[in-house]
C-alpha cells in the first residue's frame, strides 16, 4: 500500500506498463469491455526486503480480517439463539430472522458500498461502514425487544458488507493476473478459518457470560478493526481512476458490467457454486446428526474436516497450480469434481447402493467442499481481473449474486423434511451442474484461449 507495496505492484495499481523482462510481458490495466489479453501479465517481483515483506503481510492481514468479519458476525451467535429466544421470550421463528436479517443485509450492502468505492476511493467507505457496524452491533448487545435486534441486525450486515465488497476490490486495484488469483487464495486462508472458530469462540464467551456478551465481543472485534484500517490501511484506488457522477453513473457502470459477457459468466459460475456450499451449510446438521444419528461433536469435528479441506486445496490453488496452469483449467477441474461429488451424493442419499453409513456421505461432502477450494478463488480472480475501471461495482455484484443465490438455494434442502438428505444433493447437483453450464456457455475458455 502506498510505499509499502512492491514498484511492480503499485505500477499496475496505477494502471501504468509494466517494465518487463525476457520471457514476460507487460499488458496495461484494460479501460474497456473488451476481451482479456491472451497472456496473463507478469506476476509482482518479491518484495525486495523485509520491511517490504511485512508490510504485504500486514496488507494481507488486514483484508484476510475484512472478510471474515462477516462469517464471525454470523457464527459467533449461533450458540446463542436457544438463549436469545427464552431472554425474549420470542418464538425460534421470529428470532431465526436475526440471522436472515444480517444474511440479507450482507447481500443489499455490497451494491451500495461497492459502486461508493468506485467515486470516493475504498478508505473513506470502508471506515464509515465499519463504524455504523460498530454502532449497529453495540445496540444489538443492548436491544430490549427482538424487533429491535432484528432490525440492527440488518444494519449490521448491511455495515459489514463493506469489508467483503472492499477486500476484494483492494486486491483488484493492487494485483493483477496470476498474482490476483494467489492472493485470492491466500485471503481463503484466513478468511475460511471463521467459520471454524466463529461457534467455539461463541460457545466459550457463552460460558463466562449470556448472548449479549457475544455482541460485546464483536463491537471489540469492529472498533480494534476499525483502528487498524484508520492507521494502516493507505487508499488504493488513485484519484484519476475514480468515478465522478451520481446514481445514472453508477447505474451506467452497472449495466455495462452485466453486458459483458465472459464477466457476467464467471458472476453466475462462482454464484450457483456458493450456492451449492451454502447447502451444504444449511442442510449438514440435520444430516448428520438427525439421519444419521451422529453426536453434536462428531458434527462439529466433521464440519472442521470439511473447512480444513476447503481451506487447503485453496493454499494448493494459490501456492502450486496458480502459474502452472491456467485459471481456466483449474477452475474446469474444479467443477467437474463438484459435479462428481454430488452425483456420488445423490446415488448413495437416494439408495442406489443400497443402505450407506455417515463415513461414505462424509466423504462425498468433504470432496465437494474441498473442491470449492480452486472453484471460489478462481472465478473471483476471473471476473475480476476483466474489470480494473470499475472493481468495487464488480465486487459488489459478485458478493450479491453468491449472497442471494445462495440464500435462495439454502432453503429448499429441507423441502422434504428432516429425515432425508436427497433434496440437499440434489440442490448441490443442480447448482453445480448451471455452474459448469454457465462457464462453458458465457465465459467460453476455449473460444477465448484459441482467439
Amino acid at each position: 500500500m502506498g510505499s509499502r507495496c512492491p514498484a511492480t505492484t503499485r505500477r499496475r495499481a496505477m494502471g501504468e506498463p509494466v517494465p518487463t523482462s525476457p520471457g514476460t510481458e507487460s499488458v496495461p490495466a484494460r479501460h474497456s469491455w473488451g476481451e482479456p489479453p491472451a497472456r496473463y501479465p507478469a506476476v509482482p517481483a518479491p518484495p525486495a526486503d523485509s520491511g517490504q515483506r511485512r508490510a504485504s503481510l500486514l496488507v494481507t492481514l488486514i483484508l484476510g480480517a475484512l472478510t471474515a468479519l462477516p462469517p464471525l458476525s454470523m457464527d459467533m451467535y449461533l450458540p446463542a439463539l436457544p438463549q436469545v429466544t427464552g431472554a425474549l421470550n420470542s418464538p425460534a421463528a421470529t428470532v431465526q430472522l436475526t440471522l436472515t436479517a444480517c444474511l440479507a443485509g450482507m447481500a443489499l450492502g455490497q451494491l451500495v458500498v461497492g459502486p461508493l468505492s468506485d467515486r470516493w476511493g475504498r478508505r473513506r467507505p470502508l471506515l464509515a461502514g465499519l463504524a455504523v457496524y460498530v454502532l449497529a452491533t453495540a445496540v444489538c448487545a443492548l436491544a430490549p425487544t427482538v424487533e429491535l435486534l432484528i432490525a440492527f441486525r440488518l444494519l449490521q450486515g448491511l455495515a459489514g458488507a463493506a469489508g467483503i465488497v472492499i477486500a476484494r476490490a483492494v486486491v483488484r486495484d493492487l494485483y493483477d493476473g496470476l498474482a490476483m488469483a494467489r492472493f485470492f487464495s491466500t485471503l481463503m486462508l484466513i478468511s475460511g478459518t471463521a467459520p471454524i472458530i466463529a461457534p467455539v469462540v461463541g460457545g466459550q464467551v457463552m460460558r463466562i457470560t449470556d448472548w449479549r456478551g457475544v455482541f460485546v465481543v464483536l463491537t471489540g472485534i469492529g472498533v480494534l478493526l476499525t483502528l487498524v484500517v484508520w492507521r494502516l490501511l493507505d487508499e488504493t484506488l488513485p484519484q484519476h481512476r475514480r468515478h465522478s457522477g451520481g446514481l445514472r453513473a453508477t447505474l451506467r457502470t452497472v449495466r455495462g458490467l452485466l453486458g459483458d459477457r465472459v464477466f457476467t459468466g464467471y458472476t453466475l459460475t462462482g454464484s450457483f457454486a456458493f450456492a451449492a456450499l451454502f447447502a451444504y451449510v444449511a442442510a449438514s446438521s440435520f444430516v448428520v446428526q438427525e439421519i444419521f444419528g451422529a453426536s453434536p461433536q462428531t458434527f462439529s469435528l466433521l464440519f472442521g474436516l470439511n473447512s480444513i479441506g476447503l481451506i487447503g486445496v485453496g493454499q494448493l490453488n494459490g501456492r502450486v497450480l496458480v502459474g502452472r496452469v491456467s485459471l481456466d483449467k483449474v477452475l474446469a477441474v474444479g467443477l467437474a469434481v463438484v459435479i462428481a461429488a454430488a452425483t456420488a451424493l445423490l446415488l448413495m442419499t437416494t439408495g442406489v447402493f443400497g443402505p450407506v453409513g455417515l463415513a461414505p456421505v462424509a466423504a462425498g461432502l468433504f470432496v465437494l467442499m474441498s473442491a470449492m477450494g480452486v472453484t471460489l478463488p478462481n472465478t473471483n480472480a476471473q471476473a475480476l481481473m476483466r474489470t480494473p475501471h470499475a472493481a468495487g461495482s464488480a465486487s459488489a455484484l459478485l458478493g450479491t449474486s453468491s449472497f442471494l443465490v445462495g440464500a435462495i438455494a439454502s432453503p429448499l434442502v429441507g423441502i422434504a423434511g428432516e429425515r432425508t438428505a436427497v433434496p440437499m444433493a440434489v440442490v448441490q447437483l443442480v447448482c453445480a451442474v448451471a455452474a459448469a453450464g454457465c462457464f462453458l456457455g458465457l465465459c467460453r475458455p476455449g473460444h477465448r484461449r484459441g482467439a
